[in-house]
């Protein structure tokens, strides 16, 4: 189901998407930006730079411009600059009036990867999107990921010693006392951790919520 189908199955047009924050441009990730022409995409800045050069095999297969470059309404964010946060720099809100909402540069599965912080009422929510993908990956003892999806990641990691460095600061953070109950750390990938978040099977789409979220803009 895309994305669109989703929101409508939610109660929601395309037209009430206004804000789109992406982690990074991978074709799985970028696909379905033509569904929401009204909505402004944030990316950090460098993500978008390396993309377009198509520099290598691999990077014209990952990054399709035919899925983003007909995209109007850009807004790209700077990977080195912005303040410390649990242990990451250069996290920084997307504006003033989308403050609850934070990019946090998590180089290494491309070089402009970036990790989606959410403030809200309980706690806050981290999506840490590609820069792990199994979530015994975050056991700060014994970290681990399944053969298949170890060898994904070295295959198309941009930058090793940044996506290992920032896989150890994630397992520092998810093991720190101070984020338990507070901050829930997950990735674009892990069907356990989705459904912990989203409290149903990952293979139930969403029912249309009975109250309307309150808007970010």
């Amino acid at each position: 189901m895309t994305a669109l189908r989703q929101i409508e199955r939610l109660g929601f047009s395309a037209s009430d998407v206004r804000h789109i924050v992406l982690s990074h441009l991978d074709f799985d990730h970028a696909g379905g930006l033509d569904d929401f022409p009204h909505a402004k995409v944030h990316m950090l800045r460098i993500e978008r730079d390396y993309a377009v050069r198509q520099q290598t095999w691999l990077d014209r297969q990952r990054f399709r411009p035919q899925q983003w470059s007909t995209q109007p309404n850009w807004q790209f964010h700077d990977a080195a600059a912005g303040d410390r946060w649990h242990g990451f720099e250069c996290v920084r809100p997307l504006s003033d009036s989308l403050d609850d909402i934070a990019l946090v540069p998590l180089r290494g599965h491309t070089f402009g990867h970036g990790g989606i912080a959410v403030r809200k009422e309980s706690g806050r929510l981290l999506l840490a999107a590609d820069a792990y993908f199994f979530h015994t990956e975050m056991d700060l003892e014994h970290p681990r990921c399944t053969p298949g999806l170890a060898f994904y990641q070295w295959m198309m990691e941009k930058d090793r010693a940044a996506r290992l460095g920032n896989q150890a600061r994630l397992r520092e953070l998810c093991a720190s006392v101070d984020s338990r109950g507070t901050l829930d750390v997950f990735c674009s990938r892990d069907p356990i951790e989705f459904e912990r978040i989203a409290g149903r099977s990952a293979g139930i789409p969403a029912d249309a919520l009975v109250q309307p979220v309150r808007s970010w803009a």
